[in-house]
């Protein structure tokens, strides 16, 4: 068997084995003792005995004492790879037997199968040696078998927990997490080997909602996890890296963020009425800058009655996924090929942006977001832009007078016959304001070092004159460790609507005067 077909086959993967068998034999469907409790139900009382003297394996599974789930650090990850294996060989034949399970009977068989396989290892172990494992020990053990058979295996720890924001990865075992306070910490391996770890991602891949390749061949992944994480993988690294965005906070206002030191009150004021006065903007920052919050917090500024239009590649916004937020969203998402090439070089089913942005014409929308302009597809915002005002994009870009340049550059990416000229008219006609996000690495005299995510500068644009190809506004200027301070005053076409409003224009003149701008 080939390397290609072992990665396309569960069974091949080194974490599965054969031979299995429970007592002699395959375990069936069982009703798992792994459940949550009702809330509606009221726990058994505490036995009327010292706890000293109660067994554990007495106390309904409710009120067995479990320990934090960072325990894994010092699990037997061997021992959970041989289990997953038994586990999976007996999932597979009960799926067999029973065809047509969804996922949670899967699960619920699975958990069967696993406290079945753990009833007979302590069972030989105390009658071999008259000891066993806690239940707190099993406990745990059961839960890594569980996650390595149904979901993200050693990485699963760390996406149970609501602190990690970003976990990144080079190599099995060289991770690194950044949590929701900005503070980047090390982390325990996530697999034996490299090669382990590529094979995992395969299966992960594997078993998607829509599967996809993850080989020599096919080397990038990028894959939507069942929580709306976004996990991008590529194996043509140096070591194979991996990068989960949890997209942990998803319902944000500016008000948060103002809070938090992101924005100042004056920049929030503008930003709030940029969007109520339906301009469209453009959000610029590197990877992980945090252009995406910033956008959901513009998004909570539009009217809930509106009706919205959301562009992805994989979603990430997750506008649609809060319905009291927004009455109406239409989510698209791009969907990849499968199956034979076109005579136009595509896959089979292949949908994009473009196409799906044509089609959005037909269903009345308020507002129209592009969650993302990488090339070409600069030319789907300008389109969103004219046809409706108060669009949003995002782009990746070192500053915010980068991000025209890029923008522009974008969109000759089209052809030939998409100029300079051509392309800086189009944007300086639709784009009213670029927002730049800017994150930058603290090292405190004591403890672990944080991100620290600022909107830098606010420009507005405009279309050039004397022969230029735009003109930019530096409305709030970047400073060097804080958000952005007043600079300039918005043009004379933007400033009317902005304080009609709510932008709060005296505060605005204020903090450019205390903070004048210094020139030779």
């Amino acid at each position: 068997m080939s390397d290609d077909d072992r990665a396309a086959d569960p069974l091949g993967l080194p974490l599965f084995s054969s031979g299995v068998t429970v007592n002699g034999h395959k375990p069936g469907r069982v009703r798992s003792p792994f459940r949550l409790l009702d809330p509606a139900s009221t726990p058994p009382p505490p036995p009327a005995v010292p706890a000293s003297l109660v067994p554990e394996s007495s106390l309904p599974p409710q009120l067995r004492p479990r320990p934090p789930r960072a325990a894994v650090s010092g699990q037997d990850w061997a021992e959970v790879a041989r289990l997953r294996g038994e586990a999976s060989e007996a999932l597979t034949e009960a799926i067999g037997r029973q065809p047509g399970m969804d996922r949670a009977e899967q699960e619920e068989v699975g958990r069967g199968i696993i406290t079945q396989l753990l009833d007979a290892q302590d069972a030989a172990t105390l009658a071999e040696s008259g000891q066993a494992r806690t239940l707190a020990e099993r406990d745990v053990l059961a839960e890594a078998v569980f996650d390595a058979l149904f979901r993200l295996g050693r990485l699963q720890p760390l996406l149970d927990d609501s602190s990690v924001e970003n976990v990144m990865i080079s190599g099995h075992d060289h991770v690194l997490v950044e949590r929701a306070d900005g503070s980047l910490t090390r982390a325990e391996p996530v697999a034996e080997s490299d090669a382990e770890l590529l094979d995992f991602l395969s299966f992960v891949a594997g078993r998607a909602d829509n599967p996809r390749p993850f080989s020599p061949a096919q080397p990038s992944l990028l894959l939507r996890l069942e929580d709306g994480s976004r996990l991008t993988a590529a194996r043509d690294t140096a070591r194979p890296a991996v990068v989960i965005r949890r997209h942990r906070i998803r319902r944000v206002t500016l008000a948060d963020l103002t809070e938090w030191g992101t924005v100042s009150t004056v920049m929030a004021s503008l930003l709030a009425a940029a969007v109520k006065a339906r301009c469209s903007l453009v959000v610029s920052g590197g990877q992980g800058d945090g252009k995406t919050t910033l956008v959901r917090a513009l998004c909570a500024e539009i009217d809930p009655w509106e009706v919205v239009g959301t562009f992805e590649g994989e979603h990430e916004l997750f506008l649609h996924e809060l319905p009291d937020q927004h009455e109406m969203i239409h989510a698209w998402e791009e969907r990849p090929g499968s199956g034979e090439v076109t005579r136009e070089g595509r896959s089979s089913g292949e949908r994009r942006i473009p196409e799906q942005v044509i089609d959005s014409y037909k269903f009345t929308l308020a507002r129209q977001i592009l969650g993302e302009i990488l090339g070409a597809e600069v030319w789907s915002m300008i389109k969103l832009m004219e046809s409706g005002a108060g669009s949003l994009s995002t782009t990746h870009s070192a500053d915010a007078y980068a991000t025209m340049r890029k923008l522009i550059t974008c969109a000759m990416e089209a052809g030939p016959h998409v100029t300079m000229e051509l392309a800086a008219a189009k944007l300086s006609d639709t784009i009213d304001f670029i927002v730049h996000m800017r994150c930058q690495i603290t090292r405190p005299e004591s403890g672990a070092p944080r991100t620290v995510r600022h909107v830098a500068e606010v420009l507005a644009v405009e279309p050039g004159e004397d022969n230029r190809r735009y003109s930019l506004t530096s409305v709030f200027r970047a400073t060097p460790t804080s958000c952005g301070v007043a600079d300039t005053p918005p043009p004379a076409r933007l400033l009317e609507k902005l304080v009609e409003n709510g932008f709060d224009y005296a505060g605005f003149l204020a903090e450019a005067d205390a903070h004048p701008r210094l020139r030779p």
